[in-house]
């Protein structure tokens, strides 16, 4: 007992040493000029491609100006791990000191970026913690996601001289600590908590309240300002709007095969897929061979319904090449790094893409029949009934007297095309086979005003 003791309280006086010597040398870093030029963002929505962009152009923006202090303005409940992990590590990387101030939360991939910080500051009331990697429906994930994910806490506190453990047990529920948490819980801190165990500098009221906190007195704080073009790039690549994109190039195609020439669906499907190619290119998400098997794909979709009968190996590869090129342009893996949160990134790609064509196909089929069988649009079509018993007709009588007569397919039918009998050019429909140009035929029926002819 007396050892455990005494190991118990090595761990701790090295854990405090590290936090001592830490925060000496920060100390030093920051209070080496006469006025601190602060550089502050904010990290106030879900952690996603949107708030990675933005912490880039920050933190090259502080690098630029030559800022003292990075100033993070926090309120998150986390967000993807692939994110939460690339801006995690420009944070550990940056030669400017970095502060956050936790305004009300700091959860899950929050947390992981909060420990990356140099100093934590939380309002009263605030919390930190809760990283369980979980899906989209709050369940935990494999064992595999949640390992990478206590490793990353572990190493990033060990890096700033915080509790490995304790940061670990945020992540693992199995991980009990004596006076910390019981095992079956998840670690999440007040303020007050936090503060006692090493996982926060002090309470603040605001930035400015925290400035004074850490005996910042001299300052001048700049305050990130996106452009009009920043928010509208933040805007596309985030999922839901991703998703909803990917429905309407989805739901264009469709329209566009069931009408004949060139129209507006084509023309919403080809501004659908720059607005969802585009930004994910310019910000270094979507590659260049990503792109490219999507295009691929659609070609080999139009070469299989245009030119080849039926529908096989050519068209189900487009379709899947297309597919693949939505999925992984959604996908930031420019690096090749093929770790846990890459695959994870992968599933949710999948499922935001088979949810958005699953929908796109079923309002395309819905929208279809409405289109066909509404009165709303009556003041703009014929509505009224052109009855034969009065005379109406489109039928050409002397087409029936074509039935039982031979001669050959102008064009190809596939199935319908132009035929010529007795140097007469018709237009006709085949009722079984495609006939190929120059085809001998013979007519066998005159319906609905359409002539159907038969390869002899």
């Amino acid at each position: 007992m007396k050892y455990k003791f005494l190991l118990l309280f090595a761990s701790i006086l090295l854990i405090f040493s590290s936090r001592l010597n830490a925060d000496e040398s920060l100390r030093t870093k920051i209070d080496s000029k006469k006025l601190i030029r602060v550089y502050k963002f904010d990290i106030k929505e879900p952690i996603a491609p949107p708030i990675w962009r933005s912490t880039q152009k920050a933190m090259k923006e502080a690098n630029e100006k030559e800022m003292d202090l990075i100033m993070i303005h926090m309120n998150t409940y986390g967000g993807t791990l692939e994110a939460a992990d690339s801006i995690r590590t420009i944070i550990l990387q940056s030669n400017i000191p970095v502060f956050v101030f936790i305004d009300n939360n700091a959860a899950s991939a929050g947390a992981l970026i909060a420990i990356a910080c140099d100093s934590i500051y939380m309002r009263p009331g605030a919390n930190i913690g809760a990283a369980t990697v979980v899906d989209q429906t709050g369940a935990p994930l494999p064992d595999k996601y949640q390992s990478y994910m206590r490793s990353m806490m572990r190493s990033t506190a060990e890096s700033k001289g915080r509790n490995p453990d304790i940061a670990q047990a945020m992540v693992d529920p199995r991980i009990a600590i004596e006076n910390v948490t019981d095992t079956g819980q998840v670690v999440t801190f007040t303020a007050s908590e936090a503060i006692l165990q090493g996982f926060c500098e002090g309470k603040a009221e605001s930035v400015v309240d925290l400035l004074e906190k850490a005996g910042i007195d001299n300052y001048e704080i700049t305050e990130q300002q996106l452009t009009t073009l920043d928010k509208i790039i933040g805007f596309l690549i985030s999922p839901i709007i991703s998703g909803l994109l990917i429905m309407v190039i989805i739901g264009g195609i469709y329209f566009e095969l069931q009408t004949p020439g060139v129209g507006f669906p084509l023309i919403a499907a080809i501004t659908a897929a720059l607005l969802y190619f585009a930004p994910l290119y310019l910000e270094g998400i979507a590659a260049n061979w990503e792109i490219i098997i999507f295009v691929i794909g659609l070609i080999l979709i139009a070469i299989e319904i245009f030119a080849i009968p039926g529908f096989g190996v050519v068209g189900i590869a487009g379709i899947i090449l297309a597919f693949a090129g939505l999925m992984l342009a959604m996908t930031d893996n420019m690096d090749l790094n093929f770790g846990p949160q890459y695959f994870q990134e992968i599933i949710k790609s999948f499922f935001i893409v088979s949810i958005a064509a699953f929908l796109s196909l079923i309002g395309s089929f819905y929208l279809t029949r409405k289109m066909f069988t509404t009165t709303i649009f009556g003041r703009l079509a014929l509505d009224a009934v052109q009855d034969a018993k009065k005379g109406f007709t489109s039928a050409d009588i002397s087409y029936s007297g074509l039935i039982g007569k031979t001669g050959r397919a102008h064009t190809v039918l596939r199935p319908s095309g132009k035929i010529i009998i007795d140097n007469e050019i018709y237009d006709a429909s085949s009722d079984s086979d495609f006939i190929e140009k120059g085809e001998e035929i013979v007519v066998v029926n005159y319906e609905t005003a359409q002539l159907f002819v038969r390869k002899i």
